[in-house]
């Protein structure tokens, strides 16, 4: 079965025009050789509206199974991505977030400073990812494959978790 990704960048200077999304390109690439199809993606600017309104709306009219966002989970006063995650989701998925914040920390210390979130809304599983796109495919690349693993009981076709294959 084949898995549909809908990737969120979250950029004021990139909805301006002014900054290049890298991490964008870097989740697709990642996602495609997962075998993901990529069914949709946007650039908005950062806030807690523009992104929750996107992820509610992707998510009640099922248009894509795993959400990915870039940028936003950092401490700046306009990083709101988790914030937006947050409000949306009806099922939080916290060692999503804890797993790359781990993996990251075998990198960098500051990865402690991630504040990215994870959960699930409907039959939709959102991550927030880094901004970075060194951050972004360190994450990703750790965490697809058990993704797809979780998006597949989400889903209903396959079960056990306990199993470590």
């Amino acid at each position: 079965m084949s898995m549909r990704v809908a990737i969120i960048t979250l950029s004021d200077s990139g909805c301006a025009g002014q900054r290049e999304d890298k991490s964008g390109p870097v989740i697709r690439e990642l996602a495609e050789a997962a075998g993901y199809t990529v069914a949709h993606t946007a650039l908005l600017p950062d806030g807690v509206e523009p992104l929750a309104s996107e992820l509610k709306r992707l998510c009640d009219e099922d248009l894509a199974d795993l959400i990915l966002t870039t940028g936003g989970t950092g401490f700046s006063p306009t990083d709101l991505t988790p914030e937006a995650t947050r409000s949306v989701v009806e099922r939080p998925a916290p060692g999503i977030a804890e797993a790359m914040r781990w993996q990251s920390l075998q990198i960098t210390p500051r990865a402690m400073l991630s504040r990215a979130a994870a959960g699930i809304r409907k039959g939709a599983l959102i991550v927030n990812l880094p901004g970075s796109p060194k951050a972004v495919r360190e994450c990703l690349e750790f965490i697809l494959p058990s993704l797809a693993h979780g998006l597949e009981i989400l889903k209903g076709t396959a079960g056990n978790c306990a199993s470590p294959e």
